[in-house]
């Protein structure tokens, strides 16, 4: 069938997603990939909605966030508590809509897209208050990438919600938000992790012993949490280990992991930033992270235990609490010793039985299932 001489696999798409933290344009491209493979011939444009190219007002936003986190961590909290209420969610999301829709104007307006998809709440804000103000019947999809509910995610004039778990979906319906629009699909990640060479092969092409335990370090893009710290508690193990350091575009820490490399027991191996983050994640027998949502589904995905440590109070806080919740991880809350902790988690059958409980949890297919909704949506729009 045809619209307007645009042939039904000629879609325009319009992915909105936000540079802070690596997750929510982990999920864009995980989403845009499958959208490619079933629409060849669609039109899609991700944009980063905090990026200086798109807004320097956005992005100047984006680093008093992270100077935010960098200093007063627990201001952030108090905004999140406070976000999450009735009255002050809705005072905080209008504040955030009214300052980025014209962005999102300009975008939609530069596009013409047939859909939205949005996977960060400040493009989702905006397209909202865009499609109020034109009384626009543009369909606006919303994958969130949360292990918990909260308000700022929550705006009206959207048509299709994705959600982590159907414990959230209840408590939209329990909103009173419509069936019909909510989908309990799971976060999306790479539909490669699950063609991964097995641990045996993946330890070979890096030069990684067979016969010791493997623990992968990661800290984000940014290198962030604590690695240098945890690298000095690990050290005082006795038992002989590999210690993987992902220290992403912190150079600094690079160089310091290094050293570090040098005067070690244990055999320590470090990655800047790097396109191999999965297949050593599949390698490892432990993960200790910061509890990022998309990180957290990846290693339910490839069934590696983690230990979590250092959330960013907020949405960290409620993704570490659902992962240990669900056995797939420890929490290392403030005060307990880190080396003790992984020695536990070494002995005897309990990274086994972490692995399987993440496996359980793991939605491989949530970005294909998002995908095929959206292609549904489409179609059904034009027919």
């Amino acid at each position: 069938m045809q619209r307007g001489g645009r042939s039904t696999k000629a879609f325009k798409i319009l992915l909105l997603t936000a540079s802070i933290g690596s997750g929510h344009i982990k999920a864009a491209e995980a989403i845009e990939r499958e959208l490619r493979g079933m629409l060849p011939q669609a039109d899609i444009t991700t944009v980063d909605f905090m990026s200086r190219q798109t807004s320097l007002i956005h992005w100047l936003m984006k680093k008093i966030y992270l100077i935010m986190l960098d200093f007063v961590p627990n201001l952030y909290d108090v905004f999140y508590k406070v976000s999450g209420g009735a009255s002050g969610g809705s005072l905080a999301q209008s504040a955030f809509a009214v300052v980025m829709q014209p962005v999102v104007e300009r975008l939609i307006r530069r596009e013409v897209p047939d859909v939205v998809i949005c996977t960060h709440p400040f493009p989702e804000g905006a397209a909202s208050l865009w499609k109020k103000r034109h009384d626009s019947k543009l369909p606006l999809v919303v994958v969130m990438t949360d292990y918990s509910l909260h308000q700022i995610w929550l705006y009206p004039r959207v048509e299709a919600y994705f959600m982590a778990t159907e414990a959230m979906r209840q408590e939209m319906i329990g909103r009173a938000f419509s069936k019909a629009s909510l989908h309990a699909a799971g976060i999306p990640v790479d539909a490669s992790l699950q063609a991964l060479p097995g641990k045996a092969a993946l330890r070979d092409s890096y030069g990684i012993p067979q016969n010791k335990p493997v623990i992968l370090l990661m800290g984000g893009g940014l290198g962030l949490g604590g690695i240098k710290e945890t690298l000095l508690e690990l050290e005082k193990i006795p038992q002989s280990l590999t210690l993987l350091v992902i220290a992403g575009r912190n150079e600094r820490l690079l160089e310091e992991v290094r050293k570090c490399a040098a005067q070690y027991h244990h055999l320590v191996k470090a990655w800047g930033f790097t396109d191999k983050a999965h297949e050593l994640m599949r390698a490892a027998d432990l993960l200790i992270t910061k509890p990022g949502a998309l990180t957290i589904s990846e290693a339910f995905v490839l069934g590696l235990p983690m230990l979590l440590h250092d959330p960013i109070p907020g949405p960290e806080t409620e993704n570490a609490v659902y992962a240990t919740k669900h056995g797939a991880a420890v929490w290392l809350h403030p005060g307990e010793k880190l080396a003790p902790a992984v020695q536990e988690l070494l002995a005897g059958d309990c990274l086994k039985s972490m692995s399987a409980k993440a496996r359980s949890c793991a939605r491989p297919a949530a970005a294909t299932e998002i995908a095929q909704c959206i292609v549904t949506m489409l179609t059904e729009k034009i027919n």
